[in-house]
């Protein structure tokens, strides 16, 4: 009787799942149907109104709209914006006669310094116009109150906080955690400051690195203390000593320095914002969000002169392009198209990468000085252009960087990871070998690297190190003796990259553009088109589902040891030589 008993039960249960299954997939159909009738139909923007920028998400190069948006569905929230369709819209807004100001939200930015920076240009120029900003959070990070401090007013929160103290930033170092995994690193490399390497045979920075990493943040913290005092009407110096010595630790002083205009709940905010559009009290304020904005306009051109930008975004590696990797094959592929296309005058590079395999990127590298030679080539960098990412730049006609653009760090490396003993003694497995001469396989980690192997792997380093400098002095026009005082790993700012001669231009992707079309004698008759073309939302978000759940599923099987499996993991990218940058960091 029990066993019926429970039978309709789980026959019932089942069933209701079913039931409310259909009933959300019918209701979900019906609203992404809604959802790409919106899509396909333009905006209407009503006279007087406000463009929303909410900018506390993930900022990327590109974008791929979301149809699920709003959709009570995995993945439905996950909403990117792009930073070029982000300054397009912002300077469309800026002619847009219904658009008479921006209500900029911004408390927790991450999308880096360079990133802040153009966006930062792009919102001076909108102001240009005569028309308004107004910022306003509970709480200002520090790279999020570099952005807000471009506005006409920037309001916070009675209680609320803004970070004003200056950068850090912060290494992981892995040593001991490979000395407690019997995990012998064999470490390959050129230049005193190439430490990509040091957190696997160190427990803190090196000399070398510590000056470098100081020299980099200074820098990057310069300049961005000298365009907040620019747009804070704040003598530097002072803004300075305020930042050294933290001088501001509530809300209350963030007015008192002059940071904030004033202390607004939200409410006092929406009057402002009535005030300035000459509503009455308690009228509807028309906010028009950047998503649905940016659908109010189209960029399309009929102009037969096409100017391809190239987007590479992410980890270098060999092979097919994947989420988050620049493939040296698919970029050289969409580079070669884009030479060979007759409609394309000029192409732009728009670089965002921290490097990765030093083969990949001459692979790359070899496209681009071939496209040099039929057409414009300008590279555009973005928050990282390091290493590898220098490397594809450097063939380039003209190289465009932000000041605080990280670039340069010309050097390689080679790391092997010896696993016997953490084979043999953690669990249980031993290896033997037979060869033919005195070198075996070179690439083993079940045994240590012979001292003849270990000869030849730095000489291999040595080599793609000579290779890698020779070109880059050649790329850039300046004797190989000059080339080398700059590079041995060495990482510098935008800014330092400009004065030592690896850098041509401070600026944003807008001059790297407008450079390309001057080269190509197409200043006043051109149209964008980005490369290589996006994944689809759906595709894109069957990967995700997919990377989910298997995420899901060894987090189960390896519980505590999952963030163990994803460091051994990530140190396969490390395997063989690498033009790399060298450290990761998160800034504090």
């Amino acid at each position: 009787m029990n066993f019926f008993k429970t039978f309709l039960a789980s026959c019932l249960g089942s069933l209701v799942a079913l039931v409310v299954l259909v009933v959300l997939l019918v209701s979900g159909m019906s609203a992404l149907v809604s959802s790409f009738s919106d899509s396909e139909r333009m905006t209407t923007v009503s006279e007087n109104s406000v463009l929303h920028l909410k900018l506390n998400g993930n900022i990327t190069e590109v974008e791929t709209d979301n149809p699920l948006e709003g959709l009570p569905i995995p993945g439905a929230d996950e909403v990117n914006t792009g930073l070029l369709p982000l300054k397009q819209t912002i300077a469309h807004a800026k002619m847009d006669q219904a658009i008479k100001g921006i209500y900029l939200e911004v408390s927790q930015f991450q999308g880096g310094y360079a990133v802040a920076k153009e966006i930062r240009e792009s919102l001076i120029d909108f102001k240009s116009s005569g028309k308004w900003i107004i910022a306003y959070s509970e709480a200002y990070s520090e790279p999020s109150y570099y952005l807000a401090s471009t506005a006409d007013k920037v309001y916070l929160h009675p209680e609320g906080e803004i970070e004003f103290n200056g950068l850090a930033v912060e290494i992981s170092f892995f040593k001991k955690m490979f000395d407690k995994l019997e995990i012998k690193p064999e470490i390959f490399r050129v230049g005193e400051f190439k430490s990509a390497v040091e957190p696997f045979f160190l427990d803190k920075m090196s000399d070398a690195n510590r000056l470098q990493m100081k020299e980099w943040i200074n820098s990057v913290h310069q300049t961005s203390l000298h365009d907040v005092a620019e747009s804070r009407k704040i003598n530097e110096v002072d803004l300075k000593n305020i930042s050294d010595k933290m001088l501001i630790t509530d809300a209350r002083e963030a007015v008192k320095y002059h940071l904030v205009d004033s202390l607004f709940y939200i409410d006092q905010v929406q009057a402002e914002m009535r005030s300035k559009l000459g509503l009455a009290k308690n009228a509807k304020i028309s906010l028009v969000k950047y998503k649905k904005y940016k659908r109010s306009f189209s960029n399309a051109s009929t102009s037969k002169n096409e100017i391809a930008v190239i987007v590479a975004d992410g980890e270098i590696m060999p092979g097919r392009a994947t989420e988050g990797t620049i493939g040296s094959d698919t970029f050289a592929e969409e580079l070669r198209k884009a030479r060979t296309n007759e409609k394309v005058k000029a192409i732009v590079l728009r670089i965002n990468s921290p490097g990765g395999s030093a083969l990949a990127s001459d692979v790359m590298w070899r496209e681009v000085t071939l496209a040099s030679k039929a057409k414009p080539i300008i590279a555009s960098m973005s928050n990282y252009a390091a290493s590898g990412g220098y490397y594809i730049a450097m063939g380039c006609d003209s190289i465009v960087a932000e000041p605080n653009t990280v670039t340069g760090s010309i050097g390689v490396f080679s790391v092997l990871f010896d696993l016997s003993s953490f084979l043999d003694k953690k669990i249980g497995i031993t290896f033997d070998e037979a060869k033919t001469g005195e070198v075996g396989n070179i690439t083993s980690f079940t045994r240590p690297l012979t001292e003849l192997e270990k000869t030849i792997w730095q000489k291999k380093t040595n080599k793609i190190y000579e290779g890698f400098t020779g070109k880059a002095a050649k790329g850039r026009r300046m004797p190989v003796e000059k080339l080398l005082k700059i590079a041995s790993g060495r990482v510098w700012t935008g800014a330092q990259a400009k004065e030592n001669g690896l850098v041509d231009v401070l600026g944003g992707f807008n001059d790297a553009v407008a450079i390309a079309a001057r080269k190509a004698g197409v200043e006043k008759d051109y149209k964008l088109r980005f490369y290589p073309q996006q994944k689809t939302f759906f595709a894109q978000w069957l990967q995700d589902m997919e990377d989910n759940t298997r995420t899901k599923f060894l987090r189960q099987e390896l519980g505590d040891h999952y963030d163990t499996y994803l460091q051994v993991k990530k140190l396969k990218n490390y395997s063989g030589v690498q033009a790399r940058l060298p450290f990761e960091v998160q800034w504090k």
